[in-house]
């Protein structure tokens, strides 16, 4: 939270955009990156500035949606001008002059920032995180801990780019960008991994439509170095979606060897075969997995199964902040049982001395380790043997939270 006093020149159509955008996001229950990138798209007029402008007032707010209603003193369902609240709460705490607008000129700068203060021993609340959240987050990390990753999961995501080394390698592709306008930086422990020093869209760019580029997390692309993959290799994508890890194993095969991706999605494996011929990558089939026949015929065929499960996704909240607000004992309950039936399920396609890796974008034990430890103790998981597991920590690493785990069949 900025505090202090700056003069920002505001427009009301870009305010008016937000509002709108929050009203669809908290009051329809409407996704927050589809109605973002819909309202992005709804005026050409809009600048690079003003499209950043609506991007980071609406995802800030869903990120300190409880912190902004308390100090606003409303509650959901908002109304017009609840959210006209919550925007100017946010200005206050950022130290904006408010303009002299009728939906913003009622609000009590002086009085909301003196409450602010008066928060600060109360984690749940300055932290903007649901009790339930807080209180498991304390019993898997300590209050400190915790905290820590709470600060870290509350700010801002990186742009990662993932270099695709079946078209470049990381110094062309980061010369070519800088002649592009776009200043980036390398980091010595994720060696395909480029990093924006500065927000931008990258997606119009040439590299990105020849394929020499990707957006991951540099905590995702951990897991394609995890896997051990090598050329000539029987790989399976279990939970492959629209293949962001799919892309990188191929690349990491370097197009040799068969890549299986898998997922019950069509649409998804729609998208992820378009990636792939941007990508250049030829090694990658796609299957959807409409009955049990998918799996049964790829039994005991694979060096190596990905079980990238589904999750409450709690490591990436920085990039997703509205999820924190869809997260519950049940929702959590109910995930852990997928997760469950997925490893039962999937472990079998895995052969003989091959390798299963299983991975989250939780931060959570309940799905990660916990997990592990009952899939092995299972009639499934007796010929699995657990050989390296990997928790990556947003504070200590600065990327999303992530675990892997990689389990060896005897």
């Amino acid at each position: 939270m900025k505090k202090g006093h700056k003069q920002v020149r505001l427009h009301k159509n870009l305010a008016v955009a937000v509002v709108n955008c929050l009203e669809a996001i908290f009051n329809q229950g409407k996704q927050a990156d589809k109605v973002i990138a819909k309202m992005l798209k709804s005026d050409k007029r809009w600048g690079k500035r003003d499209r950043g402008f609506i991007a980071e007032n609406t995802y800030e707010i869903i990120r300190w949606k409880r912190l902004y209603a308390e100090l606003a003193d409303v509650k959901e369902t908002f109304s017009n001008s609840n959210l006209w609240r919550l925007l100017s709460v946010r200005w206050v705490l950022q130290g904006i002059s408010l303009p002299p607008w009728d939906e913003v000129q009622k609000t009590p700068a002086r009085r909301v920032k003196g409450k602010f203060d008066g928060l600060q021993k109360h984690r749940a609340l300055v932290c903007s995180i649901t009790d339930w959240l807080d209180n498991i987050g304390v019993a898997n990390f300590g209050e400190s801990k915790w905290r820590d990753e709470l600060d870290a999961l509350n700010t801002q995501a990186s742009v990662v780019l993932r270099v695709n080394r079946l078209k470049t390698n990381p110094k062309i592709l980061q010369k070519e960008l800088t002649l592009e306008g776009f200043k980036l930086v390398s980091h010595p422990s994720y060696p395909d991994a480029l990093i924006l020093e500065e927000r931008a869209n990258v997606f119009d760019t040439e590299s990105f439509q020849k394929g020499f580029f990707e957006v991951q997390d540099a905590s995702s692309q951990l897991v394609g170095y995890f896997a051990e993959v090598s050329p000539g290799m029987q790989v399976i994508d279990a939970c492959a979606g629209a293949g962001g890890k799919s892309l990188h194993l191929a690349a990491l095969m370097e197009n040799k060897g068969q890549l299986t991706a898998l997922d019950i999605y069509s649409h998804k494996l729609h998208e992820l075969k378009r990636r792939a011929r941007r990508a250049g990558a030829h090694n990658i089939t796609t299957r959807q997995i409409s009955s049990n026949k998918v799996i049964k015929k790829l039994q005991n065929r694979a060096d190596r199964v990905l079980i990238d499960a589904p999750c409450t996704g709690l490591g990436v909240l920085r990039r997703n902040p509205d999820a924190k607000w869809k997260i519950d004992a049940d929702f959590l309950e109910r995930v852990k049982q997928t997760q469950q039936q997925i490893l039962s399920a999937y472990a079998s396609m895995v052969k003989p001395g091959g390798k299963l890796i299983y991975a989250t974008c939780s931060i959570l034990k309940e799905e990660n380790q916990e997990q592990v430890e009952q899939f092995l103790k299972s009639p499934k998981g007796t010929e699995f043997t657990l050989e390296k597991d990997n928790f990556i920590s947003p504070a200590k690493s600065g990327f999303d939270g992530f675990y892997m785990a990689r389990i060896i069949r005897s």
